[in-house]
């Protein structure tokens, strides 16, 4: 009895540490999106006053910035034109808007499941001296290959203290199983401005 009891607890406690090990392998890593560590595509005059460049990524991925008309889309492939033809080359928010340059991969190991990136999105109704609006912060999480690259959450930065935390548990626990134009996307912690900016149609 006393030798059925070691042995359960012993692979209890093994398969404890492989659950462990499993969790602690989740981590971070970054890179840039600024224009200065990225290939710009095409001059601004061929692209009506837009433009594009291609960053950098992790893993063999590359991330596709194209901003046109104070808006911008943000995809990842393994070349600029799969990221071009995946689901996140095709979400524009209304209002105008622009992503920060630092991009977080989120991963395991060193294989990159999702991308947590901060956007600022103009608000109309809150207009600064000059009459120009003011920003409010979100956290868009994105899945990446293998599978569709799309956005799985977004974030309020300003109404949810945590954000940064929140955005990585919602990276972690839905990217991976997140299927592309069927699941919602999900709106993590505290609804605020900026995601009620992002989601109006």
């Amino acid at each position: 009895m006393i030798r059925i009891v070691t042995t359960c607890l012993s692979v209890l406690l093994v398969c404890a540490g492989f659950d462990g090990a499993r969790a602690q392998s989740l981590g971070s890593i970054y890179t840039s999106t600024a224009p200065k560590d990225c290939r710009q595509i095409g001059k601004p005059s061929d692209l009506d006053g837009g433009t594009t460049r291609v960053c950098q990524g992790k893993d063999g991925l590359v991330v596709l910035i194209a901003e046109d008309d104070l808006r911008e889309i943000v995809s990842v492939g393994r070349s600029r034109k799969q990221a071009a033809e995946e689901p996140a080359a095709n979400v524009w928010f209304a209002p105008f808007n622009s992503s920060e340059t630092i991009v977080e991969w989120r991963s395991s190991g060193t294989k990159p499941f999702a991308i947590i990136q901060r956007w600022h999105i103009a608000d109309g109704g809150d207009l600064d001296r000059q009459g120009r609006p003011n920003t409010k912060g979100m956290l868009v999480v994105t899945r990446l290959p293998p599978g569709p690259v799309c956005h799985v959450a977004y974030v309020d930065a300003i109404a949810n203290p945590t954000a940064n935390e929140l955005a990585r548990k919602a990276a972690d626990d839905f990217a991976r199983g997140f299927t592309c134009g069927k699941d919602q996307v999900k709106i993590i912690g505290t609804r605020g401005r900026a995601v009620e900016l992002a989601t109006m149609r």
